[in-house]
């Protein structure tokens, strides 16, 4: 029987996780044998070649040592001054230093040299995110013709954001080296399938050529999810009653509106905050009938553009405290930690107000779990950036511009006056869209569509199913011709049909 082989940057952490991606591709492991392979976490002087191997909460472990100078420009380098903000759209952020690349590239040929005498001829192998496009080029070379799964997980640029990016050609190269590549969403697709147009244009004006040879490589959307009922039995848990009881108390009959982030720039938190100070603003009965709750622990603070958010999030939140505080009341609370799920799911089922707001983001599974802990009886609201993943299929949520405040603190009060009944409709059809959204079965359609090699299997659409080169236009310029392209027009229909 053929083992799966699941490459990310970093392995499973060892403290056993309660549930989300780990836990799923955990389960998607164990029926099929094989191992997760990433980086160890520990450093080295000299890069390790070969694989060690251990049992981490059951689960069969394979890792290497970077060395620091390696890591520092792979990860926050390439990965996080590069990739991250420019498929983020903020090309304002980027820091580009050319060295970074050397890095990025070596890391990802050691995960190669350290995985090749582990692959045997029937494995199928699924690679994750952005800090790993160049590893099915890298096994190829080394003459690996396995079949070979991407997904990204954050989302992928506009044609213009893109070009932005050096080494760009040999990005998408190696992109088109996988037999599956998978998005978050169908706005990634079509933003795929507008670079192939917008390059195809671009060869017809006489610009410089990029070549971007398809294949056979499928391109298709999976949109991830969470487990809904184990997040759902997760908040009556008695750990995340004990949480849900103590801020019940401090709340002292309150509304709570929360948010939970990881502390980065794409998660839109300043305008959140600007919001919410936009809320009290203009509406000075909720003053003291609502509470803010933002959790936001602090992730790749090396960065600097990291630092800078942080700074720029302490300042709106002093603000707001200092603008509209009581001697019995304050507006808002800023947490700078993590919580177990167990805790956050007790937070979740509080929280009148559940705000997913980023400027930009692939899924937000914070969306998936607010919904899947509400009680049944008595619902929250999700308030849901139009610029996540997640509104492609939480069509009942208050979907917002989160760069409109306006809007953004219009949608938090109709949220907090909005009728039982109103709220139980919204929350049953958020429900249901979670349930068929799940996690579970997410990576079982990316695994059975990147087993087949006759389509995508995968009912979501698919945009390249084995599609025939396209004829050479008399007006494109001589031995540059897109091999083989997507069809634009037909998914920007279904995006926005």
């Amino acid at each position: 029987m053929s083992k799966l082989i699941i490459v990310s940057n970093r392995t499973p952490s060892k403290t056993p996780a309660a549930g989300g991606l780990a836990v799923a591709l955990k389960k998607t492991l164990s029926a099929r044998d094989g191992f997760w392979f990433g980086w160890s976490g520990n450093f080295s002087e000299q890069p390790s070649r070969s694989a060690k191997f251990e049992t981490i909460d059951g689960l069969r472990v394979g890792s290497v040592d970077l060395t620091r100078a390696d890591h520092k420009a792979y990860y926050a380098g390439f990965s996080n001054s590069i990739l991250w903000p420019a498929f983020h759209l903020r090309l304002d952020l980027t820091d580009i230093q050319s060295h970074w690349y050397e890095g990025y590239r070596r890391v990802n040929a050691q995960f190669a040299d350290a995985l090749v005498e582990h692959i045997e001829p029937d494995d199928i192998i699924w690679v994750h995110d952005y800090h790993l496009i160049p590893l099915a080029a890298e096994l190829r070379r080394r003459n690996i013709r396995n079949r070979i799964g991407f997904y990204l997980h954050i989302p992928f640029p506009t044609p213009d954001a893109l070009h932005a990016i050096p080494h760009r050609e040999e990005l998408l190269d190696d992109l088109v080296k996988y037999d599956l590549v998978g998005f978050q969403a169908h706005r990634d697709v079509a933003a795929f399938n507008e670079f192939l147009a917008h390059e195809e244009m671009f060869l017809e004006a006489g610009g410089k050529p990029v070549t971007v040879e398809l294949g056979d490589t499928q391109i298709d959307a999976f949109p991830i999810g969470s487990d809904p009922d184990a997040f759902a039995a997760l908040a009556k848990s008695p750990n995340a009653q004990k949480m849900y009881k103590r801020v019940a108390s401090a709340m002292n009959s309150r509304a709570l509106v929360l948010g939970v982030d990881r502390l980065d720039y794409s998660k839109g938190l300043p305008q959140r905050i600007a919001a919410y100070e936009k809320l009290l603003e203009n509406n000075a009965t909720l003053r003291r009938t609502v509470h803010m709750l933002q959790i936001a622990p602090p992730s790749r603070d090396t960065i600097k553009e990291y630092q800078q958010i942080s700074d720029e999030l302490d300042s709106a939140v002093g603000r707001v405290i200092g603008r509209f505080a009581e001697p019995d009341w304050t507006p808002l609370t800023y947490v700078r930690r993590a919580y177990a799920q167990a805790s956050l799911a007790g937070l979740y089922r509080l929280a009148r107000v559940g705000l997913v707001t980023p400027l930009r983001d692939g899924m937000n599974l914070v969306a998936h779990e607010y919904v899947a802990s509400q009680d049944p009886e008595d619902p929250g609201v999700l308030v849901l950036s139009r610029f996540a993943g997640a509104a492609e299929i939480f069509h009942d949520a208050l979907l917002i511009n989160p760069f409109d405040t306006d809007e953004t603190a219009e949608a938090m009060r109709q949220a907090l006056v909005m009728p039982l009944d109103e709220r139980k409709r919204r929350w049953r059809n958020l429900m249901d869209a979670a349930m068929v959204h799940n996690v579970d079965d997410w990576a079982e359609s990316f695994l059975q569509a990147l087993a087949s090699d006759s389509g995508t299997g995968s009912d979501l659409g698919s945009t390249t199913k084995k599609v025939p080169p396209p004829p050479v236009k008399k007006n494109m310029l001589p031995k540059v011709p897109l091999t083989s392209r997507v069809p634009l027009f037909p998914w920007l229909r279904a995006v926005f049909s």
